[in-house]
């Protein structure tokens, strides 16, 4: 007998969203926004991680949710048809960026424009997965579902007010969904999960394994068909839909989410992947020369000398004048000066960090400078940034402070939560209340 042959897994990859939420990471200027799929993580594209994580577990075709010029374009240019990546990429035809104003809405037109047939995982790109797709695919063959959804299971004090909650029978399926329950609602719905602190619930994870052929039946009923003209997205319409009309909607967890939606996410998530959390990024990182006899930390950078001691920082190391903590990541040519200490910090290709500064738990773009004895924590620094600081005036950021594409800081300047656009040249500013953004020069004015 002739052994059944699994039939091919696409990927989905909705990249439409505007990245609203993840300000400054995705402008590049006030005016100008990047697209999600373009925001950079430990040295590479966020895009290009979901198409090399997807291809790691077999799946060789994408289809490409786009939406406008800007984001079609920037993808386009990074990704070409996936030529560089081994895999072959298509993208959403401009006549249906109408329709894609909801995640469901545009996953439906266009499973009906690609004429898709089979299974097919539909994503996001601001978001990163340690997931097994052989596994995932089992439990939504062995359910019968339509969607599969895979979930992140958290406790209830993770969950209180955060993350949606699906109700499941003993086969797995989603018999109802709670979007953001608060702490006392999870107590009336889950009394024994809510009473033992290590319990967890599912949480949709935002990924979805669906039938192509089925789910594009079911998008010609006329309530559905209807809706995904207007507006219809995953979480909250179309899977309460499917299971409110008894539809096989089955339940999968997966090993971990890291959404990187805004700044502070984005830097959690950083710490983990940096600390190894995430299995499938570790084997990533080192296949695409993130990692080396060092750790996380390019051979061209050990072999960088500072321009004050004239020496290398592999010497630096050595003799203990720099100190690299856990979690660190450091890019190609970064220039690093005596009496740094690192923690859980990204640096991209090309930074500098002067003499005495200190990062911990913080992201630092390419070409950005980090002026000498600054001290920068729970923040992020754009690409091409400087952050002036000196001995006497040192800078401080921290509380999750983000620095935007070549903003320039001066001297003394202390930061807790502040958000700086890009391009902005900011003169020394301390007593800015938290969740402050400075976005053009008059704002800045107004903290003179």
């Amino acid at each position: 007998m002739v052994p059944r042959r699994n039939p091919e897994t696409v990927g989905i990859i909705l990249a439409g969203g505007r990245g609203e939420r993840a300000k400054p990471i995705t402008l590049e200027s006030a005016d100008y926004i990047r697209s999600k799929a373009l925001i950079p993580f430990v040295g590479r594209r966020l895009i290009e991680w979901v198409v090399e994580a997807c291809r790691d577990q077999g799946i060789r075709r994408f289809h490409v949710v786009a939406h406008g010029l800007e984001n079609r374009n920037q993808i386009k240019l990074l990704l070409g048809h996936g030529e560089r990546h081994g895999v072959d990429i298509r993208y959403s035809r401009s006549r249906l960026d109408r329709y894609n104003v909801g995640s469901a809405g545009a996953t439906l037109h266009n499973l009906e424009q690609w004429d898709l047939q089979g299974q097919a995982l539909v994503l996001p790109v601001d978001s990163l997965f340690d997931f097994d797709l052989p596994a995932l695919r089992a439990a939504h063959d062995r359910r019968g579902a339509v969607v599969t959804v895979a979930a992140v299971e958290r406790t209830a004090r993770e969950i209180a007010g955060k993350y949606g909650v699906m109700r499941t029978d003993a086969a797995g399926l989603v018999t109802g969904f709670v979007e953001k329950p608060a702490a006392g609602r999870l107590r009336e719905l889950f009394p024994d999960t809510v009473a033992d602190e290590r319990a967890t619930l599912p949480t949709n994870a935002g990924m979805y394994l669906v039938d192509c052929a089925r789910l594009r039946l079911l998008a010609r009923e006329p309530e559905l068909f209807r809706r995904s003209h207007q507006r219809l997205d995953w979480g909250g319409d179309l899977l309460p839909w499917l299971a409110g009309n008894g539809h096989p909607v089955a339940v999968h967890a997966i090993g971990g989410l890291g959404d990187l939606g805004n700044v502070p996410d984005y830097l959690d998530t950083l710490r983990l992947v940096l600390d190894g959390g995430y299995e499938q990024m570790n084997r990533l990182m080192e296949r695409t020369g993130q990692a080396g006899p060092h750790g996380w930390i390019h051979d061209s950078s050990l072999q960088t000398k500072d321009d004050l001691t004239g020496t290398t920082l592999a010497q630096k190391i050595e003799e203990g004048s720099v100190l690299i903590g856990p979690g660190v990541r450091i890019g190609r040519e970064v220039e690093i000066g005596p009496g740094v200490r690192l923690e859980h910090a990204d640096i991209g290709d090309g930074a500098e960090i002067r003499e005495g500064s200190t990062l911990a738990h913080s992201a630092v773009g390419e070409s950005a400078v980090i002026g000498a004895h600054a001290d920068v924590s729970d923040s992020y620094v754009g690409p091409m940034a400087v952050i002036h600081s000196e001995r006497g005036r040192p800078t401080r950021l921290e509380g999750y402070t983000a620095i935007g594409d070549g903003a320039v800081l001066r001297p003394g300047s202390r930061f807790r939560g502040v958000t700086v656009y890009p391009r902005l040249r900011v003169p020394t500013l301390t007593g800015v209340p938290a969740a402050t953004e400075l976005t053009n020069a008059d704002d800045v004015l107004r903290w003179v």
